[in-house]
């Protein structure tokens, strides 16, 4: 039984979801398999690039980012799934022995019109480094099960035949 619905998220709301130690090893594994350019994988290739060292993939901080929010937040939700990103901002880039944050700000609710059991939280997610300054950033508005999900179902049907 989720413990959070839409109605507990409010603008401002900020939600700390842990943090996390970012590997060597993890940045070559991902990038072997999923991104692999010289900068990610080869420590040669990437002192020789415009980075000066290895770094991890964005799509790697969007992963570590997924997994962050999931374990620090969307467990304990009624979360939906959401419509697609708004918007990713790599920031700076994540080296091997960084040890990161993730934090979830809402900035906006708003209420489904066509499916009342539903409203939307917009997020901005970020992954932040030790000194706090934001590394990734990503915009994204899921979709949170409503608590009083019937009620708003009757009210919205009323009046209608």
């Amino acid at each position: 039984m989720p413990r959070l619905h839409w109605e507990d998220f409010s603008p401002g709301q900020v939600t700390e979801c842990g943090s996390r130690l970012i590997t060597r090893a993890e940045i070559i594994a991902f990038a072997a398999e999923y991104d692999p350019q010289p900068m990610h994988l080869d420590e040669a290739a990437a002192r020789a690039s415009l980075f000066g060292g290895l770094v991890a993939s964005g799509w790697h901080s969007c992963c570590v980012l997924m997994r962050m929010l999931t374990d620090g937040m969307l467990a304990e939700t009624s979360f939906m799934g959401a419509p697609g990103v708004e918007e990713v901002q790599w920031l700076a880039p994540i080296r091997p022995g960084a040890r990161v944050k993730a934090r979830a700000t809402v900035l906006e609710t708003r209420a489904s019109r066509s499916r009342p059991g539903l409203g939307f939280v917009k997020f901005r997610l970020e992954l932040v480094d030790a000194s706090d300054q934001p590394i990734m950033s990503l915009m994204v508005s899921p979709m949170f099960g409503r608590r009083d999900a019937g009620v708003a179902g009757r009210a919205a049907g009323a009046g209608k035949s």
